[in-house]
């Protein structure tokens, strides 16, 4: 059973810190992909990572659903 934070990663929400400007999320072209890839961004700069990396990053740096600068509170 997926948890909720996998859950609301693959509907779209972006997690985040605002204070420290880091953001997880899947772009919208890839929701629904059998092996998404999702984006990770830190200081200005974008990275592909993979799905269950993102997951370990959201924990790992305590991230929370948050409202992206340019994208708002979902990559749809």
């Amino acid at each position: 059973m997926p948890t909720m934070t996998e859950s609301a990663l693959k509907n779209g929400t972006i997690y985040g810190d605002n204070a420290n400007k880091e953001y997880i999320y899947m772009p919208a072209s890839e929701i629904g992909m059998a092996k998404p890839l999702c984006i990770f961004e830190r200081s200005g700069e974008r990275f592909d990572v993979s799905f269950l990396d993102a997951l370990h990053l959201v924990h790992k740096l305590s991230l929370k659903p948050v409202s992206h600068p340019k994208l708002g509170k979902s990559s749809c």
